[in-house]
């Protein structure tokens, strides 16, 4: 299928700008780049694991306090004590699936108002569920995880950028991470992109963590129309990153920006590529950066919520 698929500048233009990927992957499809994780996909990345290695790539509940983005609230998680103190449950209150390290589904971001992924509308979402988060739990997330240390190529370039500034990373950096790591990328890669942001973060206390939040100044990759041809082109299954939405923050709504100027609204809405945010990459590329080995078999388990914008990464690489 990947080798039949048509290039980026070969789809047909949307109406907003840029290319639409609707019906490559089938008319009804809901599953978007997921696609590219054939069994062959699967099989390969299951012969990277070399050493028993594990790597969580999630963050703890509440990690990311205050939230990011305005409007999440903060979870709150209930003990409870049961059968006289011989059992124990709990429940939580307040929890966004997207607040911590997470998938967004193919649900999340339109490429136009009520356009979603295939041309799926917000009324087909709320009553049948489409290109919600359940239609990646049938199979899990499986495949070869491709780890891009950004802060190490720009230190041997002699730049660098800072990880809670606007800086826009192209495709052509990502080119340069893969060169210099001596990665050969493939049809089918899971990309993570480190930017720095997990480490950054998690040196900063209460105070430093609320103004990030507030100014939301992250670097990330360029909202450009390039990015989007690249991420197509190399048939990536899914991208995903440290950062707060895997492209440079904040994001420009402006009409003349459309569609590029938030790129979730391409890569999403209109070629359905299954993008991560805020996963927990820190001691994956510290270990990448001791063995010189960039890649593992990444296997991630969806929650099964039909009717889901989004769920927990439940990420983890196998080195």
């Amino acid at each position: 299928m990947t080798a039949s698929l048509p290039l980026y500048d070969d789809l047909p233009v949307g109406d907003l700008g840029g290319r639409l990927g609707w019906g490559v992957f089938g008319e009804k499809d809901q599953r978007g780049t997921i696609n590219h994780l054939t069994p062959e996909v699967v099989k390969s990345a299951a012969s990277l694991v070399k050493r028993g290695v594990t790597f969580p790539l999630d963050h703890p509940i509440g990690h990311y306090s205050p939230p990011i983005v305005a409007g999440r609230l903060e979870t709150q998680h209930h003990v409870i004590e049961m059968a006289g103190g011989l059992a124990m449950d709990d429940y939580y209150d307040a929890y966004f699936p997207q607040a911590g390290s997470q998938w967004d589904s193919l649900a999340h971001f339109g490429y136009d108002r009520d356009q979603f992924y295939n041309g799926v509308s917000v009324d087909e979402i709320r009553l049948q569920n489409m290109n919600t988060i359940h239609s990646w739990t049938a199979t899990g997330i499986v495949g070869r995880g491709v780890i891009l240390d950004m802060p190490a190529y720009f230190e041997s370039t002699g730049g660098a950028y800072r990880p809670d500034e606007t800086f826009e990373i192209t495709s052509a950096h990502l080119e340069g991470a893969a060169t210099l790591q001596g990665v050969t990328r493939k049809p089918g890669d899971i990309l993570l992109v480190y930017t720095g942001f997990d480490r950054w973060y998690g040196s900063r206390d209460h105070a430093g963590r609320t103004e990030i939040t507030q100014r939301r100044t992250i670097a990330g990759l360029a909202r450009s129309e390039e990015t989007a041809r690249h991420l197509w082109n190399t048939r990536v299954a899914a991208v995903a990153s440290d950062n707060l939405a895997v492209e440079a923050s904040p994001g420009d709504f402006s009409a003349e920006a459309v569609p590029f100027g938030f790129l979730h609204q391409i890569l999403i809405g209109s070629l359905g590529i299954a993008l991560g945010e805020l996963w927990k990459l820190s001691d994956l590329v510290d270990d990448c950066r001791k063995t010189r080995v960039y890649e593992g078999m990444l296997v991630s388990t969806p929650i099964g919520a039909p009717g889901g914008i989004g769920s927990p990464a439940n990420a983890i690489l196998i080195k």
